[in-house]
């Protein structure tokens, strides 16, 4: 599987004169995985091959089809064969517990979900929300446009740990230091002291931001018993923060995402109303706090 995720090619090299040079490179790869529930297809995703099974459960939190690991009875990749009959484990039959979903009660999902997004998919807008069963904000709680200081979180880390998380996550980016060319996302947990230096738990990279943390989230799910909430982690991505990391957050009970870009509007909304603390242009021990700034002590 290694191979697959930095895949060898050959390139010519030029500058302003011409052609300089040519030699061998190294490309992220980038191929489908078409995810079945109960024999029946329900998508399929661009991806780098490899912590597929982390992927899958990872998505299928992500889309309120799970909860915990134990909903899942089977992931199965035996019937992933390439056009040459060799397995390449790109379709992933999954059997869910009995009860948890059907094909007619499900929201449609288009065939075809790119790396680059993870809801482009959803049929309907209503649908792209989902409901985490690990809320961080009371259900008591209303919060409302007039009303920021409602409900006010405990410190959760110290701004000089936050500024250090980038790095952190940088030493986990292999297939990045070959190829250039895949995003990442790593898992921190934090301990009762937002001074001490939290414990990088995984970290994982992909074509896709989505599934880099989906892939984080799946790890969690497998190795942490159920895992879930991680109501004691933060996430630190090396995109932009999107509306769907926002949220791929709040379905995990992850109180805390990093960025060293951007957060779009729509992302920083989401979090203020799932609560989410949103951090963007996490850079070089400065950022930039956006919703819920009293998590950071």
């Amino acid at each position: 599987m290694a191979q697959r995720r930095a895949v060898r090619a050959r390139v010519h090299r030029f500058d302003a004169t011409g052609e300089i040079s040519a030699g061998p490179d190294s490309l992220a790869g980038e191929e489908p995985l078409e995810v079945r529930l109960n024999g029946e297809q329900f998508s399929v995703t661009m991806r780098t091959p490899g912590n597929d099974i982390e992927l899958v459960a990872g998505y299928l939190l992500s889309e309120a089809i799970i909860t915990t690991m134990a909903d899942i009875e089977e992931i199965d990749f035996s019937t992933g064969l390439a056009p040459d009959g060799t397995r390449n484990h790109n379709v992933a039959q999954v059997r869910l517990r009995t009860g948890i979903w059907s094909a007619e009660a499900a929201p449609a999902r288009s065939v075809y979900t790119s790396s680059s997004c993870g809801i482009c998919g959803t049929a309907a807008i209503d649908a792209v929300t989902k409901t985490s069963a690990y809320p961080l904000i009371p259900a008591s709680c209303h919060l409302d446009e007039d009303d920021d200081e409602e409900y006010r979180f405990p410190p959760l880390l110290s701004a000089a740990r936050i500024g250090e998380l980038p790095e952190r996550l940088r030493t986990q980016q292999d297939v990045f230091d070959k190829t250039g060319g895949v995003h990442a996302a790593a898992l921190f947990a934090v301990g009762e002291d937002p001074n001490d230096e939290p414990e990088l738990l995984i970290g994982r990279e992909d074509v896709g931001r989505h599934n880099a943390v989906d892939k984080v989230i799946g790890w969690a799910m497998s190795h942490q018993g159920s895992g879930l909430p991680l109501s004691r982690t933060v996430l630190q991505v090396s995109a932009r923060a999107s509306f769907e990391l926002v949220q791929k957050s709040a379905m995990a009970g992850i109180p805390m995402m990093s960025a060293v870009s951007a957060p779009s509007a729509l992302a920083v909304d989401h979090g203020k109303s799932v609560g989410v603390s949103v951090i963007g242009f996490n850079r070089r021990g400065r950022f930039n706090a956006y919703s819920y700034p009293e998590r950071v002590a």
